[in-house]
């Protein structure tokens, strides 16, 4: 469940993010695949939020589905993201959105590495990088 404690208005989140992740995070649009700049991305660190700055994804869990987007087998603990019914351009997926936020941050599919099975394509404009030190 999203928290409550981030009450923003769309017009405080314009305000907020660039423009470009503003219509990813809060409009659940879609960066061009191959673009993104943690595609290829090989630092360790924990990904987060661009919105919040929630830890959401350990670089431990990174690795190359060929799908043009940052993709990752698992989060970094079951309560960082949400999982949403996404019935969207006629298609059945999963969207994950951030649980501190609600922020939409890609789809996860069940075309994964083990152990988890899962593909967590993750749009990079919805991240920012704290790398580990």
């Amino acid at each position: 469940m999203v928290k409550k404690d981030l009450p923003r208005s769309e017009k405080e989140w314009k305000k907020l993010l660039k423009p470009e992740v503003y219509q990813i995070l809060r409009k659940k649009h879609t960066e061009p695949s191959f673009t993104g700049k943690y595609l290829n991305y090989k630092k360790d660190g924990i990904y987060v939020c661009a919105g919040c700055g929630n830890p959401l994804i350990s670089s431990e869990n990174k690795f190359d589905s060929g799908s043009g987007w940052p993709s990752f087998w698992d989060v970094i603990s079951k309560g960082s993201v949400e999982l949403k019914p996404d019935y969207g351009f006629g298609m059945k997926r999963i969207e994950v959105v951030c649980s501190r936020c609600g922020g939409h941050l890609g789809h996860v599919f069940d075309d994964g590495p083990q152990p988890t099975g899962k593909c967590y394509c993750i749009n990079s404009l919805s991240l920012n990088f704290k790398e580990k030190k």
